[in-house]
């Protein structure tokens, strides 16, 4: 059963609205303290650790970080004295935790309120920034007078996620422009001005505001293991694949009620979903409906899920998992991505 253990409170009428935790990097060093920074609506930015004794939020530091609503804060996964935040007053900020009295950068860079950013986990220096300017920024840390790539979206960035294993992945959530995932190779390893969309999708009637990877991976089996695993049961049922009619189905959400699973079908009342690219691959995004509670869904010949470490060496990398939040559909979608 889940249940709290410890609490941090804020001011009253004050509210809590970005966290992230230092432990981002998944290497990180056994004697690193666990951390969480945390933003609120008042601007502040709240520095907590959780202690070793009873595992207890303890405050470490609190202060005023933006004029207003300080949309989010996030760990540098590399040096994790390091924070930066993003506010409603469109300023893109640095900090030092050890001496948080003064930003170590402020940028002006994004037009609008940041809303999202994202320290990469397997790339030292790179970061990823987000704003209501319908904008992505990627910057090297070194250097935040300028960002290495800009690329706009045609949506607001409320949240940007790094793919868990392969580095040069970026998940977009765009508001009104759905959610994208951007391949971002050439620009890290390259140092080129360019980043392609690998696969994106925009949902009818919806704002999606969440989206985030799985750590889960498919595992691939030995083949003596396949000819078991793939015998009479329903995850050999060739029916329950969805890759060619994705781009036809509709997600139905619900007007009142909590998010819930995505239900999807082939009804035309406000339109289909509809998938946009700007590279290859957007027909592998694939939609699961609440009937993957059998398996089928999440199946794919030859592989099972896997969520250790050791099963690494044998996943099958070019399958990943998602999940998408979207405002006004009431929904909780869940995808699986194809990238072979």
């Amino acid at each position: 059963m889940l249940q709290p253990f410890s609490s941090f409170a804020l001011e009253k009428q004050c509210l809590a609205l970005s966290l992230d935790w230092s432990t981002g990097k998944a290497d990180r060093a056994s004697d690193q303290p666990l951390k969480v920074i945390s933003s609120d609506s008042r601007g502040q930015l709240h520095l907590l650790k959780v202690t070793e004794a009873g595992s207890r939020l303890q405050g470490v530091a609190t202060w005023q970080a933006h004029h207003f609503e300080a949309w989010i804060a996030a760990f540098n996964y590399w040096q994790t004295e390091i924070v930066y935040s993003g506010g409603d007053d469109g300023l893109l900020k640095g900090w030092d935790t050890r001496t948080p009295d003064t930003s170590v950068f402020s940028s002006k860079r994004h037009s609008m309120g940041v809303c999202s950013i994202q320290s990469n986990p397997h790339w030292e220096d790179l970061l990823a920034t987000g704003s209501y300017d319908e904008h992505v920024l990627l910057w090297d840390t070194r250097n935040m007078q300028q960002p290495l790539l800009d690329m706009a979206v045609q949506g607001g960035v409320w949240r940007l996620r790094w793919h868990p294993f392969h580095h040069h992945l970026l998940l977009a959530a765009c508001m009104h422009g759905g959610f994208r995932i951007f391949n971002c190779q050439k620009a890290i390893e390259e140092k080129q001005e360019v980043c392609t969309v690998s696969a994106s999708y925009t949902l009818p009637n919806s704002l999606v505001y969440g989206a985030d990877w799985s750590w889960l991976n498919f595992h691939l089996l030995p083949q003596t293991q396949q000819s078991l695993h793939l015998g009479p049961s329903p995850y050999s049922d060739p029916g329950t694949r969805t890759a060619d009619v994705v781009h036809s189905w509709k997600a139905i959400g619900q007007s009142l009620g909590p998010p819930s699973l995505d239900h999807l079908s082939d009804h035309d009342g406000e339109g289909p979903a509809k998938p946009q690219s700007g590279g290859k691959g957007w027909t592998s995004v694939q939609p699961l409906t609440e009937d993957m509670e059998s398996g089928s869904q999440l199946h794919t010949p030859g592989t099972k899920i896997c969520d250790g470490d050791p099963c690494l060496e044998t996943a099958n990398l070019d399958i990943s998992l998602l999940a998408t939040c979207s405002f006004y559909d009431h929904v909780l979608h869940l995808w699986k991505w194809d990238n072979s």
